[in-house]
Formats: structure tokens, C-alpha cells, sequence
């Protein structure tokens, strides 16, 4: 190679780095009692940074999914083709129970765990975190039905990875899919046309067409449907029990901004045959506890995200040179690193507090459930809404490098905003605050005694704390509430976050989120941190070793 092409002044590999080197992971763990779980999430966080599967995780993206609708004779198949690197993915997170392990090993903490683990692999590759959140989210709505539980529940919960299009009761494990939305209604699932006519059986044939289905290669689906009681939840299967196929046909897979390597498809119902989940004509009832479970995924997958962004950009600017001196050791990048690695465990530690308050609520803590309902709402709202500003300042931390796709970088940016639209966007996540502060007036107070846990530790939280109370008139009114919705869901969510990092971060990361998000001492981008932040303490807190 010619001496124009000596390659200088560029970083190593970021490569055989362990994920599991964060420790407000596990602070999380030992400060709810789930260390147990240390051990396997440290052993997945290491996997996580192994070379082979960065490598499957740039193949999974780079060889997106591909639609077959016919086989060679005419005959409608409907199958979804992988990359091999999608099921070595798929496989790791499913042996490691990140699909629906606690549902089936109720230990204390076992959600927490599972989280800490979700949270440390989604950093390899996000795009399957789809189907896993899914069937994660799927055993809990499932539940309304008992004697349909009682047979697929198992092997929702099992963890083998058992790929193709064969009768579900006959496989080893199943993952499960969600068809809810449809292109007149969005969000608005009450808008939803797909008939569902009772067969006589105890069965339905349903028909109709859906917009948006997640992770149609999975063997079952949850769907809503309009059944002549009102719009009803069902249970799907891909393949019948005698081995045909279900009259469920793949339309296309969506050309997506984000995640090429999961497939998402639009699907038509012709007659397909389901059975009832839970109540008939209560269906939005009946999935309202999957959707916590997808939320708090996304919460989850947004905190994994900007660790991973984070992670980049330390790696870079670690190596990179510029105007005479190492990118790290300059002021402005020193701010810039660490405004984002104080989001970054802002967002991590309010993901696991989250997924603490599961374990309590399903072990029968009423103050819990209520503190998640309200928790995940504004968490939703806030968190998965600063996912992309804190990809794009990670990105720009690489400069021109990070703007190319083998930089992994693209791969983050397009990525954020799917966690942010998922389960509801932001006016729906802002909505849904308001609707929990109206029917479940319990949240609010769990939410805020969370805060005040904190009360007299920091002056400027004390502050924001008394704001967001003052706030609470100004929501009586309901045009007045909507107006102010987002701003109250941003305001709860700071305090929540400054709370939680006052009391259990390092003292360098929590005074520096109270001065700069609850102390007004900030701009809108990120390095705008106070003079007095000591950055060198939040920097090495988050470095990566």
C-alpha cells in the first residue's frame, strides 16, 4: 500500500468490550434484592460485546428479511426468510429467557433481571428485541384467557428457539406477534374494521385487513377484532393443528427508517380461524397489560440505545486527534460526553426502577402497580422522546466517521424514533398520562412519595418537585389539560429521574442532572453542562473498560 494510504488518527475496533460494565445496572440489582441475577446478565453483557456476534448483528441488518408469498407451484406459503445471523440472535435471547423467563420463574426480581439482561443485549442488535418484547408482553394478556394459557404457556415461557411454520402445540417454544393496528384508525384501535364472526365452535373466522403486524413470522398473534359483542382480543395461530396453514396472508413487508433486520407486513384475514382472549367486546381491556409490558420495553430498548451511542462515542474520541490533542481530553467534548452519559443513566436507572415495580406489582404491592401505571406512562413519553436527540449528538461525536453505515452509528439513529412511536407517540404516551392521573389518582401519589424520597437532598430538585404540584390545577381543565400535557409529562419525568439519581448515583452524575435539567443552568443541546459539573468524575463512571 502506498504511503498515501498509511491509515492514522483512526480508533481500533470497538470490539471484545463487555456491555455488563455499567454499574447502575447493578446497583439496580443489589438495591432490589435481584443480585441472584448478577451472573447471567454479567455473562450476556460479555456475549453482548463478543466479536462474532457484532458480526451477526451487522449481518442481520445488512440482509434484511425477504417475503415469500408462493412456492414454486402457485401455492400460498406466506414465509418470512432470515439471515442465519438473525437466528443465532434470536436463539441467544431466547436460551436466556429475555422472551418471557419470569413469567415462568416468579423469584423476586425475576423481571428486574430480565430487564438488566434485555437492556445489556438489545445493545448488540435492536432489531429482534421485537419479537422477544412481544412474546414477553404476550404471556400476561394471555392470562385472560386460562384455558388457552394453560397450553400455550408454557411454550411462550420455554426457552428453545424452535424457527418455521409448523403446528405450534407440536413445537418446543413459540414466539408470538401483535396485529392490532389498521391504516383508518392507528392508535385509534376502536377505529378497527377486521370482523370476527363466531364459527360455533367456541371459535371465530376473522376478516379483514392490518396495517401494521409485528414480527409476522411468529407462530401465534394477538389481534383485535370486531366481534358482534365489540371489538374483542384473539388468539392466532400461523399453522392449524392439522398442519395448514391459517388464512393469514402477508401483503408486504414494510420498507421501514428503522430496524431493517426485524420484518413488520401488512396481513390480510380472510376467514382465519382464532379463539377469544379474555372478555368479548373488551379487547383494548384485555391487551392493556401487554402494552405495559412493550412499554416498558421500549423504555428499556431507548436506555440501551444511548448506552450503546455513549459507548461509540467514548471509544472515538478516546483515539481521535484533532487540532493537536486527543478528542476526549478537549473541554467542549468533555461536556458533550458527559451531558450524554448523564441521559444515558438517567434513562437506565428509571428503566429498571420499572421494571422493579413489575415484580411488586404482580407480587400484590397495590402502591406498586399504581406507581408503574403512572411511572410508565410519563417514562414512555420522555425517555423514548430523547432517544433520538441523544443518537444524534452520539453520532456527531464521530463526525464524518459516524455518519457512515459501518460505523453502527446510522444503525442507532434510525432505530430511536421506532421506540418512541411504538405502543403510541408522543401525544398518545401524554394522553395516556392524563388518563392514568384521572381513573388511578393512586399513581400520582405513589409517583411523587418516589420523589419525595429524596426530599432535602437537593435543593433544585426540592424546587422542581414543588413545580410540578403547581402544576396540577392547570390539568382540571379538560382543553387546558391537553395543552399542558406534555409539559407535565416532561416535568414528572425529570423529577422522577433526578430522585432516583440523587439517591442512588454517583454524587458527580446527580448533581449535574439537578443543575443542568431540573436547575435551569442548561440549553436544548447537549455540553451545556455548568461550569462547576465535575465531568472527570462522570466520565470514568461511564467508561467502558
Amino acid at each position: 500500500m502506498s504511503a498515501t494510504h498509511e491509515v492514522i488518527n483512526q480508533p481500533p475496533p470497538l470490539t471484545g468490550f463487555t456491555a455488563a460494565d455499567d454499574p447502575a445496572v447493578f446497583e439496580a440489582l443489589r438495591r432490589h434484592g435481584a443480585q441472584w441475577g448478577e451472573a447471567e446478565v454479567r455473562e450476556l453483557g460479555a456475549l453482548a460485546g463478543a466479536p462474532e456476534v457484532q458480526d451477526r448483528a451487522r449481518a442481520a441488518e445488512e440482509t434484511p428479511p425477504r417475503l415469500r408469498t408462493h412456492d414454486r407451484y402457485g401455492h400460498r406459503v406466506d414465509e418470512v426468510e432470515f439471515h442465519p445471523a438473525w437466528h443465532h440472535l434470536m436463539a441467544t435471547a431466547v436460551e436466556h429467557g429475555l422472551h418471557a423467563a419470569p413469567w415462568a420463574d416468579p423469584r423476586p426480581g425475576a423481571h428486574l433481571v430480565r430487564a438488566a439482561k434485555f437492556h445489556l443485549w438489545s445493545q448488540a442488535e435492536a432489531g429482534h428485541g421485537c419479537p422477544v418484547s412481544m412474546t414477553y408482553a404476550a404471556v400476561p394478556a394471555l392470562r385472560a384467557q386460562p384455558e388457552l394459557a394453560a397450553v400455550y404457556e408454557p411454550l411462550l415461557t420455554a426457552r428453545s428457539y424452535d424457527f418455521g411454520l409448523r403446528p405450534p402445540l407440536g413445537k418446543s417454544g413459540l414466539i408470538a406477534g401483535m396485529s392490532m393496528t389498521e391504516k383508518q384508525g392507528g392508535s385509534d384501535v376502536r377505529a378497527n374494521t377486521t370482523e370476527a364472526v363466531p364459527a360455533g365452535d367456541g371459535g371465530y373466522r376473522l376478516t379483514g385487513h392490518k396495517w401494521f403486524t409485528s414480527a409476522p413470522m411468529s407462530d401465534v398473534f394477538l389481534v383485535l377484532a370486531q366481534a358482534p359483542e365489540g371489538l374483542t382480543c384473539f388468539l392466532l395461530p400461523r399453522v392449524l393443528p392439522d398442519g395448514t396453514r391459517n388464512a393469514m396472508h402477508l401483503q408486504r413487508l414494510k420498507d421501514k427508517l428503522g430496524n431493517r433486520s426485524n420484518a413488520s407486513a401488512e396481513v390480510e384475514y380472510d376467514g382465519a380461524v382464532a379463539w377469544p382472549v379474555g372478555e368479548a367486546g373488551r379487547g383494548v381491556r384485555t391487551i392493556v397489560e401487554m402494552v405495559n409490558m412493550t412499554r416498558l420495553d421500549c423504555v428499556l430498548g431507548t436506555a440501551a440505545g444511548m448506552r450503546a451511542g455513549l459507548r461509540q462515542a467514548l471509544h472515538h474520541t478516546a483515539h481521535r486527534r484533532a487540532f493537536g490533542a486527543r478528542l476526549a481530553d478537549q473541554p467542549l467534548m468533555r461536556s458533550v460526553l458527559a451531558d450524554l452519559a448523564i441521559e444515558s443513566e438517567a434513562a437506565t436507572t428509571l428503566g429498571l426502577r420499572l421494571a422493579a415495580a413489575v415484580d411488586a406489582a404482580h407480587a400484590g404491592d397495590e402502591a406498586e402497580a399504581a406507581f408503574r401505571r403512572l411511572a410508565l406512562a410519563v417514562s414512555k413519553y420522555w425517555v423514548c422522546k430523547r432517544g433520538s436527540t441523544h443518537a444524534a449528538e452520539a453520532l456527531e461525536c464521530l463526525g464524518g466517521n459516524g455518519y457512515v453505515e459501518e460505523s453502527g452509528m446510522p444503525r442507532l439513529y434510525r432505530e430511536a424514533p421506532l421506540l418512541s412511536i411504538w405502543e403510541g407517540s408522543g401525544n398518545v404516551a401524554a394522553l395516556d398520562v392524563l388518563r392514568a392521573l384521572a381513573r388511578e389518582p393512586a399513581g400520582l401519589d405513589a409517583v411523587l412519595a418516589e420523589v419525595d424520597a429524596a426530599s432535602g437532598a437537593d435543593a433544585r430538585l426540592d424546587a422542581a418537585a414543588a413545580g410540578v404540584r403547581a402544576m396540577l390545577p392547570e390539568l382540571k381543565d379538560p382543553v387546558g389539560a391537553q395543552l399542558r400535557a406534555r409539559a407535565f409529562a416532561e416535568r414528572l419525568a425529570l423529577v422522577l429521574q433526578g430522585s432516583l439519581l440523587v439517591r442512588h448515583s454517583h454524587p458527580a452524575v446527580a448533581d449535574a442532572f439537578c443543575a443542568s435539567r431540573l436547575g435551569g443552568d442548561w440549553g436544548y443541546a447537549f455540553g451545556t453542562l455548568p461550569a462547576g459539573a465535575d465531568l472527570g468524575a462522570i466520565l470514568e463512571r461511564a467508561r467502558t473498560r
